[in-house]
């Protein structure tokens, strides 16, 4: 080889290797908006949030008490307690709505809405942190006025996340039956069936054994039976032989019943003879505070993933395929989701009742939370049994119209 064609080699060497680091540095540093990391960011501002209400609601009467001074508020008994929280809450609504109207009907990656999305971060956390300290500068009578549409914008979320669970249950469901994975789910299927079938009466036993210690305790074991009762309507609904729903689905949403009835008694509150398990939690500090972190992170947990399924509403829309430089979530959707689990979970802070003194380290305690979450377990009912029996309905339809 002659120095000529080792020069030429070394150059070529050289500029494959520039390259390569001009790739790598492109990759790591100029690869442009990043959607899936996006939402964890938002993840994380709504938990930061989040821990911020509950801080002003238990400690911010020591750490602010400067908020006295504010004509708008009448002292730090009501800007720091309860009203604090929709304060904070108020803020973090208008973060994400703003969010959700400058985002709205995003589709494509080249769209200059997804750079605002998923960039911008400065001038984004900069908004958000103004939004959270103007809401405390606001006449209380706002606050108020904005405590009672949270009532709506925190039912709206659960009815999201309602149909959200549902969807996830029926796509598992549908999956699970269709002919590409019948022969491999087969047993699956039937061992997860039986399991959530066995999970949902074994947490009925428990909660007559924690909830309904005395036969006196007679709302209890009402909404205990109850919730046997409906288990076993969607069960017969779900077996008939016209409807063929299955039982995996079924069991599935069994558990999530349970689960919603369990949640109202522990709403209960603590001085309530009938509820063992909260007289447990004020004798024990530390399972006190760890149900408290577990209830939060569930919270933003629960947003999150309702935010990320846009698609959960759209189940009787027909949506065209998406193509590959289609956005990987619907953002105007996420941010909405995201705006009224700000309201939802102000209204866990507080009880669902603005006038009321909560307890540190409660979250969602009061009988006003605990009715809420009955009519939840109620209304997932009726729309899981009507989601089994509408297709009936239309195809009854469709047969006497074509005669």
């Amino acid at each position: 080889m002659t120095h000529n064609e080792m020069d030429i080699e070394g150059a070529s060497t050289r500029e494959r290797y520039n390259n390569f680091m001009e790739e790598s540095c492109c990759t790591q540093f100029c690869t442009g908006p990043n959607p899936s990391m996006a939402r964890y960011v938002y993840g994380l501002m709504f938990l930061v949030t989040s821990l911020l209400a509950w801080t002003v609601r238990d400690y911010g009467h020591t750490a602010l008490a400067e908020l006295q001074r504010l004509k708008v508020c009448e002292g730090t008994r009501y800007c720091l307690g309860a009203e604090g929280v929709l304060r904070i809450s108020f803020g973090c609504f208008i973060f994400f709505f703003i969010m959700f109207l400058s985002t709205a009907g995003t589709k494509k990656l080249e769209d200059p809405r997804n750079s605002w999305h998923s960039e911008w971060w400065a001038a984004k956390i900069v908004l958000w942190i103004v939004l959270l300290v103007v809401p405390f500068f606001v006449p209380s009578a706002f606050i108020q006025l904005y405590g009672k549409v949270a009532h709506f914008g925190a039912g709206v979320f659960l009815l999201i996340q309602l149909m959200s669970v549902i969807s996830f249950i029926t796509w598992l469901n549908d999956c699970c039956r269709s002919e590409k994975y019948a022969d491999r789910c087969r047993i699956n299927s039937l061992i997860l069936s039986v399991s959530a079938y066995l999970g949902s009466l074994l947490g009925i036993v428990m909660m007559y054994i924690w909830y309904a210690p005395k036969p006196t305790c007679r709302l209890n074991i009402f909404f205990i039976t109850l919730t046997l009762l409906l288990l076993h309507i969607m069960t017969l609904v779900s077996v008939h032989s016209k409807v063929k729903g299955g039982l995996l689905a079924t069991g599935l949403m069994g558990m999530y019943i349970v689960f919603l009835c369990w949640s109202a008694l522990r709403s209960e509150p603590v001085t309530e003879i009938c509820n063992k398990k909260a007289q447990a939690a004020t004798n024990a500090d530390w399972l006190t505070i760890l149900s408290f972190v577990i209830a939060v992170l569930v919270i933003v947990m629960a947003t999150f993933a309702t935010g990320v399924d846009s698609n959960c509403l759209q189940q009787l829309k027909k949506t065209e395929p998406e193509s590959e430089d289609s956005v990987p979530y619907g953002y105007g959707f996420f941010h909405f989701v995201f705006s009224v689990g700000s309201m939802y979970f102000a209204m866990l802070f507080i009880g669902w009742n603005s006038h009321k003194t909560m307890k540190k380290w409660t979250i969602d305690v009061g009988w006003a939370s605990a009715w809420v979450r009955i009519v939840n377990e109620w209304l997932a009912t009726l729309v899981y049994i009507w989601m089994l029996v509408v297709p009936l309905i239309w195809k009854s339809r469709r047969r006497a119209e074509s005669t």
